[in-house]
């Protein structure tokens, strides 16, 4: 079966939309952060939250939704609607795995805060000291044009770790780019993620992927960039070459890294790049939704994920629970530490949680949504003004997950369709917000 781009009407700049960015547009409605930092009864019930959840599985963008919420290290909340698939029978519920897609950055980026909370690595460390491929890179003159040398120009200064971290390396990205970079990336299997098994799948994201992530990150190195480093805020593979960072400096592969350091610690026993055939019965169904219907585009059954990846994708490779991202959450929240298990030095949550964008950004360069400007973490955005505090990031395929530092608030919502619209990625912080200002009362 060919589902076309053209079929779909939708572009690489589409899938960026999807939840991947604009849902930040969510935390710059006016919620009442202050309130939310007052508000810490436990026992308190999410009556917006369960309402918004019955009304957006009765709309039928998906067949189910899910939602962890909870405060500090206090045991989450779960509520959840719909089943599986459209024709499962099967509830969804905590444990129900998730493509979380790019939600996989903010655990890539605490991987890389490990390493240089244990020395191994430093915020402003160079690229090319690790992989000295990038030691002398071009950058476009015209964003996103030919890949002509009359287009080309040095790099003013290197790419460092903090650019990686904060998408502020002038790398591109198969989802944003339009241009020939997009085919160049595409031909030299620079493919961020894994979606389906069908043959087209829209933002170029089914084509052949490198071989390793050592391959991945030689083929990033020929390739131009589309901003100086340092200068903009652009969504980008940064996270993905992360991966290939953290190995090399480790001395392990990544998945192994992360493994080691953050699932087990974390007691994260069903995140995975890869879903064991044991466990295909929980995983949800992906859906395309095409002119108000949806589509299957990637099935438990006969998933992708239950395949080998080519390499372990940083950037929105992993596959995930309720349950467990909960609890990835709750790590920060307790600021490195989770039921007496110390993960993460709390001086390394700190720092990751924190503004890192470097001093060279351009005046219009960082992130903004809905016209109110955040900052930028490790792979996460970081709350400015009223929304101080809080840091996450969004997938995807409609998913949510987000913590308030201040608060400890923990807020996960899972569901599994896309192009995810801002509606709901809009509507559920501010209706966790609401019940949460309303406990205090």
């Amino acid at each position: 079966m060919v589902w076309s781009a053209a079929q779909f009407d939708m572009s690489r700049r589409s899938l960026l939309r999807s939840g991947a960015v604009l849902g930040a547009g969510a935390l710059a409605g006016g919620l009442p952060f202050g309130q939310v930092a007052m508000a810490q009864n436990t026992s308190g019930q999410w009556p917006r939250v369960a309402r918004l959840l019955s009304d957006f599985v009765a709309s039928g963008r998906s067949p189910n939704a899910v939602v962890a919420l909870g405060w500090g290290q206090n045991p989450p909340q779960y509520l959840g609607q719909g089943d599986t698939t459209f024709t499962s029978g099967l509830r969804a519920n905590a444990d129900s795995l998730y493509r979380i897609y790019s939600m996989t950055k903010p655990i890539t980026g605490m991987a890389a805060i490990m390493l240089i909370d244990d020395g191994q690595l430093s915020l402003d460390q160079p690229v090319a000291e690790i992989l000295p491929a990038f030691a002398e890179m071009k950058v476009q003159k015209v964003y996103d044009g030919p890949i002509t040398e009359d287009n080309l120009e040095p790099a003013v200064r290197p790419i460092t770790i903090r650019h990686l971290l904060t998408h502020t390396a002038g790398l591109g990205y198969s989802i944003v780019q339009q241009g020939p970079l997009a085919q160049a990336y595409a031909e030299n299997g620079l493919n961020p993620a894994q979606v389906s098994r069908l043959v087209d799948v829209p933002g170029g994201l089914n084509s052949p992927p490198a071989s390793s992530l050592e391959a991945f990150a030689d083929g990033l190195a020929r390739m131009p960039l589309v901003y100086q480093p340092g200068t903009h805020w652009s969504y980008s593979v940064g996270l993905d070459l992360m991966g290939r960072v953290i190995e090399v400096v480790s001395g392990k592969s990544f998945d192994a890294f992360l493994q080691e350091r953050i699932f087990d610690p974390c007691d994260m026993s069903s995140t995975w790049f890869r879903v064991p055939a044991s466990e295909k019965a929980r995983l949800t169904a992906n859906y395309f939704v095409l002119d108000g219907e949806p589509m299957p585009i990637d099935l438990p059954d006969s998933s992708v994920y239950l395949n080998q990846p080519a390499f372990p994708f940083g950037g929105a490779g992993l596959v995930s629970s309720p349950r467990d991202y909960d609890r990835f959450l709750m790590m920060l929240a307790g600021f490195g530490e989770i039921e007496g298990r110390r993960v993460m030095s709390e001086p390394a949550v700190r720092l990751a949680t924190s503004n890192l964008f470097p001093d060279t950004l351009a005046p219009d360069g960082g992130f903004s949504s809905g016209g109110r400007a955040f900052g930028f973490g490790a792979a996460g955005l970081v709350g400015m003004g009223e929304a101080e505090g809080l840091f996450g990031w969004f997938g995807a395929a409609g998913t949510a997950g987000l913590v308030n530092m201040k608060a400890g608030l923990r807020q996960t919502f899972m569901t599994q369709y896309m192009p995810a619209d801002m509606e709901m990625q809009n509507a559920f912080p501010q209706a966790v917000a609401a019940d949460a200002a309303a406990m205090q009362r």
